[in-house]
Parts: structure tokens; sequence; C-alpha cells
């Protein structure tokens, strides 16, 4: 399969990085966690016998050896999935849309939580969205030494985006000189409909790093190839009316068509799998460590990640020839808009081969003192650039051209070269003494969107996998426009007696959009106000620049109240601003069209936690309940009722969700070296007002579960041998809002395809340390081969990971 990013460009970037690395002669700094975070109690085995520290906001981890030990991923975001309430919608290995879901948002939410890596912003705030998950492929799984998980925005060092929850990640740093490369390969038979199939594939890490003087290094490089299975089946709609006329439709009676029911209930004919992605993905990180004194030192970190993804399709209809048939019905030229299947006419669903190509570069620059004294401070700054991003989709063909042919297709291409982010934190600590820490800091961001889509239905874009826009394409959308926050804030901790602390923060955020703007080629007068069709404006909106001002208030106690058992609360409000792409981004797309809302008005979200832990010699349990009370949450919504499909975002006035959580450890659990992890979780969330659309009222938030659970059992048969059983569960949600017209809810039926359906997956794996440089496992997810789906797209069913690694 053609991959446009070519091969020797991958060669010379992981030859400069290994050239570097071993002509570099520099030296380790100390590493310390300066997020400021209130620290908390970890569940983690190791750490269980630790008395609770006595601060509000739920913290859980997992380290490196966990990750290694019950773990089968070759991703960072795989090493989250055994967190309590904790999901990264993962469809496939290598997926660049891996949203986390934590307690209270959905798998379409990506701006209501935050990611770092080593305090440099992972999270895509671009927009709120399947399509801008975390930057985890800037993160190797063999470089993480520790994962802390927190719940709420309960901490005023964080912004709103931090109100479902903050993921903060630590990768190693060396203290002598270390080197590792690891193998992994994978592969699952995969069955669905008329796929019948193997996929997969592999993935390679190297790393090194050492010490000279007040130098350090770390230098590591990933790659990843992977296939994978569909990720959507295209389905049939009747003709309505009389029969096709002759000579406008292809007979396929003979086909191999597969007949079910829909998440609505009616009938379906399933005749294609598309979308099925092969991805090759490569990443090269530099980090730089400086130690100017004992107590303050410097880091520099630059990653690159590239990416070619090639989106084929398989039709399963076939003529009576025997030659495969695509896209009946389709727009473009097409004298058979129909396909007649044992005597009835239908048009297909369009089914199209993609290509996307991307470049990101990632820089962060950190400075910070531990003196632990008096005063300390840290200084942390990033940049995130797409500097190449584009896609590229073919135009529905017809008859048996796939768009893959020696004579291709005209199509649609995407650029968003040049969309990205920078982060700039300062931030000071004083412990004036009498049990306070006080911390104190400045933050600045700016996100950055320019995206152009070429290629319509009349003047598509000539050869859709290497043609670039001319005289004869049409500029189909355009968007543009920029948001910044600037934040001020202050937290105090103040342990007032021997067994109790307080937490008071305050956040002041000044938050703005400028520079935005949509063309659309079917933009008319009426539109722009604009009729001079020479002007370039003529196609064109500006939207008037927006300010707000918000202030959030932080409040947390803690009760030491018996060596084991620890009561706390915390409170806080977070506000969530509008990313740039809900204002101003418009897309055209062959299958839907999603439209942007410039007066969108910032989330306002208002939590609660309640805790109690105990723990014992060798057992932890912890209880929290949860609530949060939102306003004007921003929920996308799709209209599959017109075609293409219609996205958007809209404010709901009152959305509230509360829950239960319940997490629990023991370790030498009956026979010693048997430990035992897990998490129960039930969340209720309802819309309680929508002043936009009353009958939406008392229905519930689309894609929050209402049971999830966890468990890993753990046997550590000896130094080098362990065995790992794990179980995930995700119970009912709704994919979409609630139906006002039918008064129902569209997915009645919620376990087949199409559908957010529940889960009951179990997982093993097998480490075992063969000496001390050679480490091998083995290890399958999804033992029973449960399918389920996250609308529209089916998860990986049985597969099977097997892994080398080596340490010098």
């Amino acid at each position: 399969m053609k991959t446009a990013q070519p091969a020797h460009r991958r060669s010379a970037l992981a030859a400069a990085c290994l050239a570097l690395c071993t002509a570099s002669t520099l030296a380790a700094a100390d590493t310390t966690d300066t997020t400021g975070t209130p620290r908390v109690v970890v569940s983690t085995p190791k750490l269980l016998m630790a008395p609770a520290a006595p601060t509000p906001a739920t913290v859980e981890s997992v380290t490196a050896a966990q990750i290694e030990e019950t773990v089968n991923t070759v991703t960072s975001a795989g090493a989250l999935q055994y967190l309590p309430s904790t999901h990264v919608r993962e469809r496939f290995v290598g997926d660049r849309n891996g949203i986390l879901v934590m307690r209270v948002n959905s798998s379409v939410a990506s701006a209501q939580t935050t990611v770092y890596a080593d305090g440099l912003l992972l999270s895509n705030f671009l927009n709120n969205s399947f399509s801008t998950a975390p930057r985890w492929g800037m993160v190797s799984p063999e470089e993480i030494e520790r994962i802390d998980v927190s719940y709420g925005p309960y901490s005023a060092l964080y912004p709103g985006n931090s109100a479902g929850g903050v993921v903060r990640m630590t990768t190693r740093m060396p203290t002598k000189f270390e080197a590792h490369a690891k193998l992994d390969l994978f592969g699952q038979h995969y069955k669905e409909y008329g796929t019948d199939a193997d996929f997969g594939g592999a993935h390679a890490s190297l790393s090194l790093g050492n010490v000279a003087g007040d130098w350090s290094y770390w230098v590591s490089l990933d790659h990843l190839n992977n296939k994978s299975h569909p990720q959507t089946f295209g389905n049939t709609v009747a003709k309505s009316g009389t029969p096709a006329a002759a000579n406008t439709y292809t007979d396929v009676s003979g086909s191999a068509v597969y007949r079910d029911t829909d998440t609505s209930g009616n009938p379906r004919i399933i005749v294609s799998s598309t979308g099925i992605d092969h991805t090759v993905q490569d990443m090269a990180k530099l980090k730089l460590g400086y130690r100017f004194s004992p107590t303050l030192q410097a880091s520099y970190t630059l990653g690159i990640w590239q990416n070619t993804s090639d989106g084929s399709v398989d039709s399963y209809l076939r003529d009576a020839a025997g030659n495969t048939v695509y896209n009946a019905g389709s727009s473009y030229a097409n004298p058979f808009k129909y396909v007649r299947i044992d005597g009835k006419d239908y048009t297909v669903s369009a089914a199209v081969p993609s290509h996307s190509e991307s470049e990101h570069w990632m820089h962060g620059l950190a400075l910070s003192s531990n003196t632990g004294s008096a005063w300390d401070y840290e200084l942390v700054a990033s940049v995130y650039d797409q500097k190449k991003d584009l896609s590229r989709t073919a135009a529905p063909t017809v008859g048996t051209d796939n768009g893959l042919g020696a004579t291709r297709p005209g199509g649609q291409v995407t650029y968003a070269d040049g969309t990205g982010w920078h982060n700039i934190d300062l931030r000071g600590t004083w412990r004036p003494g009498n049990g306070h820490t006080v911390n104190a800091g400045l933050h600045h961001d700016q996100y950055e969107l320019a995206s152009v889509t070429w290629g319509t239905t009349a003047k598509p874009v000539a050869d859709w996998l290497h043609g670039t826009p001319d005289a004869t394409s049409t500029k189909n959308t355009q968007s543009a426009g920029k948001t910044q926050t600037d934040a001020l804030y202050l937290q105090d901790e103040w342990r007032f007696a021997p067994d109790l602390t307080a937490i008071a923060g305050l956040r002041q955020e000044q938050w703005r959009a400028f520079d935005g703007s949509n063309y659309n080629d079917s933009f008319t007068p009426t539109n722009t106000g604009v009729s001079d069709p020479t002007s370039p404006n003529f196609k064109r909106l500006s939207f008037a620049g927006r300010s707000q001002s918000d202030l959030s208030p932080k409040l947390g106690l803690a009760w030491q109240a018996t060596p084991d058992l620890n009561l706390r609360a915390a409170l806080g409000k977070g506000v969530r601003y509008p990313t740039v792409a809900e204002m101003f981004q418009v897309f055209n797309g062959p299958n839907g069209t999603k439209v942007n809302d410039p007066n969108l008005k910032p989330e306002q979200v208002h939590s609660i936690e309640l805790v109690v832990q105990k723990n014992w010699p060798s057992a932890m349990l912890r209880a929290s309940y949860f609530y949060e009370d939102k306003h004007d949450a921003l929920i996308s919504q799709t209209d599959t009722t017109v075609t293409p499909n219609l996205s958007s975002i809209q404010n709901v006035d009152k959305v509230h969700t509360e829950g239960l959580e319940l997490a629990f450890g023991e370790r030498d659990l009956l026979v010693g070296g048997l430990e035992l992890n897990g998490s129960l979780t039930y969340t209720h969330s309802l819309i309680t007002k929508d002043t936009r659309n009353p009958l939406l009222e008392g229905t519930a938030q689309p894609r929050i579960p209402d049971w999830r659970a966890t468990l890993v059992a753990t046997y550590r048969a000896s130094e080098a041998l362990s065995y790992s059983l794990s179980y995930r569960y995700s119970g009912r949600q709704h994919n979409q809002l609630y139906n006002t017209t039918a008064k129902a809810y569209n997915d009645v039926n919620p376990n087949v395809y199409g559908a957010v359906s529940h889960f009951s997956v179990f997982d093993a794996k097998v480490l075992y340390r063969i000496n001390r440089q050679w480490t091998g496992s083995v290890g399958i997810n999804n033992l029973g081969n449960f399918k389920y789906y996250v609308n529209p797209n089916p998860y990986p069913q049985r597969t099977l990971f097997a892994s080398v690694k080596y340490d010098l």
C-alpha cells in the first residue's frame, strides 16, 4: 500500500537522533514532582501501607512496573485502561482519536479532561470532539515512569478543562547510562458481516540515556505499523416509488449481503466494510536536562511525530460477472444509480478510500527549583505545531472502480498545516510556616485553527491521492480563528491541626476569541451580505471578537480521623470555554457536515466530592460520592435524518450528574504473591433544563455509562514470573439525545453495530524475566471475543500480543 511519507525521511530522522545520542556526553538532573497538585493516597499495591495524605482530591496511580505486568498495550493511552472510572476510546492499536473518558465526560467530549507529560500539555483543545484526542503518540509506553489521575476541578493550578479530570504522566530520566529495546507483535482474527480476516501489526521502540557532570539526556524512538479491522460498515437505502428504470441499476442479487436490525430497531442490509485503517507512525524524542545547582534544574524536550494512514474499503456486492460493485447512488456521474437485490432497488452508502499525512512537532522548556525552604518556583512553556497535516478522500466512484485504480477519480483534500497551540505557566511556592503551603501562578495559552478543504461534487481535486488544488478545483470550506486564555491563581494548603488540612484556591481567567472566519462555497450574498463576486469576502463570514472573565473558587477539607481512616470533602468550580473549532470551523465531508456557532457560551461546572478511605496493613477501600452541576453544557448533536448528516455543538442549560465510586486493593490475598485491585462506579446523568428543546428535560446525557467496573488480579509466582487476569465492564449508555419527535431514545437496540454498547471484557498477560537483560511476555485482550461498539465503530475482537524487551 502506498504511503506518501517517504521512508528515507523517517530513516533520516531516526539516524539523526541516534547520531545525536551517541555523540552527546550529557548528564542527569534530579527530577521532582512540581505539578503543585494536592497529593493523595495512591491505591497501588506498593503504596497501600502509606497513610492517607490529608488532601481532598482523589488521585489514582499506576506505575511502570504495574503496566509491564498487567497491561497489553503498545501505546501510552492503553496504560490507563484499568484505572477507576477511566477509559480511552482506542478503537484500534494506534488510533489517533483515542478520547479520554472519565467519570462525567463522554467519548465525544475531548475538551473536558486534561493530559500532561512531564508538565507539557498533550491535550488537544482545538475542538471538543471525537477527532481531537490527546497527542498520545508523543509518549512511548516504555518511557513512562508513572501515571497519576485526579478527578474533578478541585485544584486552582489547572484550567476549567480539568472538570472531568487530569492525567499526569511522568517519564524516565537516567541516573547512569542505560539503553532499552523492545519489539511487540499483535493481531486479531476479526469476523463481522462479510469480513472474515486477520488484522494486526508490529511496534518497536529504542531508548537510551546517560549522565555526565551536570548534563543528562534521554533519546527515544518509537515505530508502529498496524492495519486495523473495519471501522464502519456500509448499508443501503431502499428506493421509494416505482422500480428503477432499465440501465439505471446493477443487479447484485447473487451477492452475499447481511441483514440485521439497526440501533433504532429498523431492518437494514450491510453491503461493505470501510475505514480499514493502515497506520504507520514514527516518534522521535530528545530530552535534555541541566543542573545549575543541587536545587535548580532545567530541561528541554523535543518531540517529533509522523503518521501516514490509508483507509481502504471492501464491498461485498458483486455483479453477474463477479465484479465488485461500489457506491451506487452517489451524486457523481453514474448511470447506475441503484443496485437491485432480490428484485428490490437500493442506493448504497458511500464507500471511499482515504489517505492522511501528518508531521507534528512539540517543544517544551522547564526551569524549576527544589530547595524545600521558604521559596521555590517553576516555569513551564510548550509549543505544539502541526507542521504538516493533510487528509484526502476520494470522490465516490461507481461500478467496479474502488478509487485506487490506475485512473484515479477526483476527490477532496483538507489542509490543517499551521494549526496548533502554545502554553506558558509560571508558578511560585511559598512555605511561610504555621502549616501553610501557598502556590501562586500565572498562565497563558493560545490556540490557532487553520483549515481549508478543496474539492466539491462539481469540481473535485483531480487525482484525489496525489493531486493538488488548481484552477479547476473549488475551495469548499476554509475556517480560521484563535482563542486565548490568561489566568492568575492562588492556592493555600493549610495544616491547621495535626489531623486536619484545609485547601482554599481561586483561579481568575480572562478568555477571548478572535480572528474567526468561515469561507463556504455554498454561501450566497444572503449569508455574507457581500454581493461583489470579486470581493475576498463574497463567500466568507467574519466573526466579531469575544471576551469573558470568570472566577473559579476551590475549597477542600481533609480529616485524618485515625491513622488508617481518612475523610475528605472538596468543592470546586471550573469554566470550560468553547474551543476555536466549536466556534469557527465548518467542514463538508462525503458523509456529513459539521457546523459552527460563534456565540456558544462557556460551560460552568460546579462539583463536589466526598471521600471515605480506610487502610489496613495489606488492603485499602475507598468510597467517593461525586456530584456535578453543569450550566450551558456543550453537547455534540448529529441529525442523522438528513443526508449528509448534520453535526453541531449546542449549549444545554443544565446537566446534573452524580455517582458513587468504590476502589479497593489487597495484596497477599489468600496466598502470598496474589494481589487484587479493582473499582466499581455508578453514574446517573440527566439533562434537567433545556430551554431550546424542553422535551429533552429529564432525559439522559449521551454516552455516560450507568455502571463501570475494573478488576485486576496479579499473581507473582516468583521474582521472574507473573500472571495477570483483568476485567473491564461498561454498562448501558445512550448514543444520541432523546428523539423528541418519536418521544423515545434513538438507540432502542443498543448492542449492535452503530450503537454505543455495553462491554464485558477479560484480558490476560504472562510476564517472564528471563535474566537481568531479557524480558518476554504474551497476552490476550478480549479473551471471550466479545463484540462491542462505540458509534459507529466496532472495538477490536480477541487480540493476541507478544513482546520481547532488552535492558542494558
